[in-house]
């Protein structure tokens, strides 16, 4: 699990200079995106790949205090040396609710992490989506889901089959 070489040390201003200085701190940082008309919010780690090997995290549609706390138990995870399995769903996110992971393509980085490939300085990390169910316990993939919980979360990876 070494760590990558290629990360900033300096920031050239505050915001740059809080996330280097919270990744040495708690091993992480987290980016709110807020909606802009095109895209709903959003949230993603910065830190997880460089601190523990662990890819790093992007949620949609969720208010920035959930989808930090949602981040959160699973870099606590990363942390502890136990982390999710990306490759299964998990109800370690959600009460009552599982979670699915997508990889998301290199491709989909520039216009979703930006933040991210400043500080790995290019795309050498690798991210997963946190896809959550609706209430009903649908995901944005299935044929049932409505086009309003679609629009929330959108799937960026692609490979789910969703739009």
């Amino acid at each position: 699990m070494g760590a990558i070489e290629m990360v900033r040390t300096v920031g050239e201003d505050e915001s740059e200079q809080k996330v280097i200085d919270d990744i040495a701190a708690f091993g992480w940082h987290c980016v709110n995106i807020m909606a802009d008309g095109k895209l709903p919010p959003y949230s993603f780690t910065i830190g997880l790949f460089q601190s523990y090997g662990h890819p790093e995290l992007i949620i949609f549609g969720l208010k920035a205090e959930i989808a930090h706390q949602i981040l959160a138990i699973a870099a606590d995870a990363a942390k502890s040396g136990v982390p999710l399995d990306l490759t299964q769903p998990s109800d370690a996110l959600l009460d009552n609710y599982f979670c699915c992971f997508v990889q998301v393509p290199a491709t989909e980085y520039r216009d979703n992490v930006g933040y991210c490939r400043w500080y790995y300085q290019g795309n050498g990390f690798p991210l997963y989506q946190v896809v959550w169910p609706s209430r009903s316990g649908l995901f944005p993939w299935h044929p049932d889901a409505t086009s309003e919980f679609r629009a929330t979360q959108p799937v960026i990876a692609g490979a789910s089959g969703g739009t």
